[in-house]
């Protein structure tokens, strides 16, 4: 299998992790592109029509794309129990929050980066921002009995999205006021698979 990736992404992450964690990375190869909002790489194109990352190249059948799709059929190929019978609500709900937190942190990224300078809108930014804050706020004061719960996709993708707020908007200090969250994230970001996985650009 191949997957059309960039180590800057925190889509791809979450399925990078995911293959440490069921021991799968030596199944895929992985095909570093370079790809924006504005310009789809080729390999991007021809492997998801939507022209996003990451996309997962099977011999075996067509390519599957989305991350929660391909962490989705990654799982079941190796069997694992990241998405539990018994908590499988909570464990959806809670990828959901962290990929919400996601589009909302990354949107704010092509906003400052793809706009000419005077047509940058602040009020836009910040609004992402609140969306990221509101539900930062939530996991730390809801959701942290399930993080600190047996290991499953809501933690994963947590993590990444976390990962991805000290990449690209360190100077946010999501840090602040959520030190549950906080002394969780200093444990789990420790784990192999996210130090193997750290985003780079």
């Amino acid at each position: 299998m191949q997957l059309i990736h960039s180590p800057a992404s925190p889509f791809v992450r979450k399925v990078r992790v995911t293959l440490a964690e069921t021991d799968q990375t030596g199944d895929v190869d992985l095909v570093r592109v370079q790809t924006t909002a504005l310009s789809t790489a080729d390999e991007a194109a021809a492997a998801n029509p939507l022209g996003k990352i990451p996309a997962l190249v099977r011999p075996d059948g067509p390519a599957i794309y989305d991350s929660r799709v391909i962490c989705r059929f990654l799982v079941a190929r190796a069997g694992a129990d990241l998405y539990p019978e018994e908590r499988l609500w909570d464990v959806l709900t809670l990828e959901a929050t962290a990929d919400g937190i996601l589009e909302s942190a990354v949107s704010m990224v092509y906003e400052k980066r793809l706009r000419p300078a005077d047509m940058v809108f602040g009020d836009w930014i910040e609004a992402q921002w609140g969306k990221v804050s509101g539900a930062l706020d939530a996991v730390n004061d809801r959701w942290m009995s399930h993080l600190h719960g047996p290991l499953d996709m809501g933690q994963i993708a947590i993590s990444c999205a976390l990962g991805y707020l000290d990449f690209r908007h360190g100077d946010r200090d999501w840090r602040q006021g959520r030190d549950n969250l906080v002394a969780w994230y200093e444990t789990f970001g420790a784990r192999d698979s996210m130090v193997a996985t750290a985003p780079s650009d």
